[in-house]
């Protein structure tokens, strides 16, 4: 993986045409991303053209040269989504009229490989990026057999690509040993004035019954299979054990399939549902202690915001943890699939409060320096690159095959 220059402008505007699945107002770390990315594209002064499958919220919205929308059908495991149908001769059509000099795909279901095909057939070069662990969810969703097809045809999507954009060095390593080709590192940033400990509410710690001096254990994220989340009541659990002096309080921030059957799980703990905006970062920041034992991020876009508000934060040691927790300095980690290490090194950050103190201040001055800006010069000269690329590239199943 080549480093990538930040320090030089663009000096092309681009029009470029990204695919996906999910995209803001939806709440998830794809839909965050892309819309960072595609506002830091338009403020360099590029043409963005959105395609995605048309949500229960897009009533009497209509497609335009911004936006266009596809028929979709229901995600399982996500309600409100919709999983987009193929749609090949409708952007054949759109991008004869208008061609795009690059197009992103972030998705690769059939709409992105429709997307993929018809930019075959214009020669327009495609990036993609690896934003999901699909072949991991497939087991946890009772599609364990179906483990290595989902892998294989990943491969085979991806290695079709002038380039694949993953947002961990851990992730990278993965799937290069899984032979895809064309890897490069795109991480993620974090919005720093928005997440912020200076958003911490008196108010609304009173509302979950803590004091100044008790501890709010946080999670936040989708509560569904593949987040892991049983390890969050035995950790707690634990902890409660530990320090029965202290008064805790477990509190988890989000929504999803899985919602009832925690509450159920976890009768003491308070759920928050969904947040958005500055109430989430509130959220956030009323927070001491957050716990991510999820093993199935490709990054991980909650582990910036934890930092980022100046939470001690505990979480496996891959993906975003990886990248930005240095053990014992800005977070704690555990080595993957270790749970007794796991909850060893949330009873280390409780063992004082300098310790959890000096953590949380180190979170926060870490957090600090990764914001959005860098991250989206980075994709801008991706996308230029893969534009300036040979429109010849060979990709896996055979020398004799070539992507055009």
């Amino acid at each position: 993986m080549a480093p990538v220059e930040t320090g030089v402008m663009s000096p092309t505007p681009l029009h470029i045409a990204l695919v996906s699945e999910t995209f803001p107002p939806e709440i998830n770390g794809v839909a965050n991303t892309l819309g960072r990315l595609c506002t830091g594209l338009r403020e360099q002064g590029h043409t963005l053209q959105l395609v995605r499958p048309r949500q229960s919220t897009d009533q009497g919205c209509r497609s335009d040269d911004e936006l266009l929308l596809t028929r979709g059908w229901p995600l399982v495991g996500y309600p409100g989504l919709q999983w987009g149908q193929s749609s090949m001769h409708k952007l054949l059509r759109r991008w004869k009229r208008r061609r795009p000099d690059v197009l992103y795909i972030a998705t690769e279901g059939p709409l992105g490989l429709s997307a993929l095909r018809a930019a075959r057939r214009l020669d327009i070069p495609v990036v993609s990026g690896f934003h999901t662990n699909f072949q991991q969810y497939s087991s946890h969703y009772g599609f364990g057999l179906l483990t290595r097809l989902v892998t294989h045809y990943l491969r085979w999507f991806h290695n079709r690509t002038r380039l694949t954009l993953v947002p961990s060095a851990s992730q990278c390593i993965e799937l290069e040993r899984r032979g895809f080709e064309r890897i490069a590192l795109l991480a993620r940033g974090v919005d720093g004035q928005l997440f912020h400990p200076s958003r911490r509410s008196a108010a609304l710690r009173a509302q979950w019954g803590l004091g100044e001096d008790d501890i709010a254990v946080i999670h936040v994220g989708r509560l569904a299979a593949e987040k892991n989340l049983g390890l969050l009541d035995r950790c707690f659990r634990a902890l409660q054990q530990r320090y029965p002096q202290r008064r805790l309080k477990l509190i988890l921030v989000g929504d999803g399939p899985q919602r009832a059957a925690l509450q159920q799980a976890l009768p003491d703990a308070l759920f928050c549902g969904l947040q958005r905006g500055e109430i989430l970062a509130e959220h956030y920041a009323s927070g001491d202690l957050f716990l991510f034992p999820s093993l199935s991020e490709t990054f991980g876009n909650v582990v910036l915001e934890a930092l980022a508000s100046g939470l001690g934060v505990v979480a496996y040691d891959q993906a975003a943890a990886a990248q930005h927790i240095r053990h014992g300095h800005n977070g704690a980690l555990a080595v993957p699939g270790d749970e007794e290490g796991f909850i060893d090194a949330a009873r280390w950050l409780l063992e004082d409060d300098e310790t959890l103190r000096r953590v949380r201040l180190n979170a926060r001055q870490h957090a600090n320096r990764q914001g959005w800006a860098a991250i989206v010069r980075q994709f801008e000269q991706h996308l230029h690159s893969a534009r300036a690329a040979p429109t010849e590239i060979p990709v896996a199943g055979g020398a004799d095959q070539r992507i055009r």
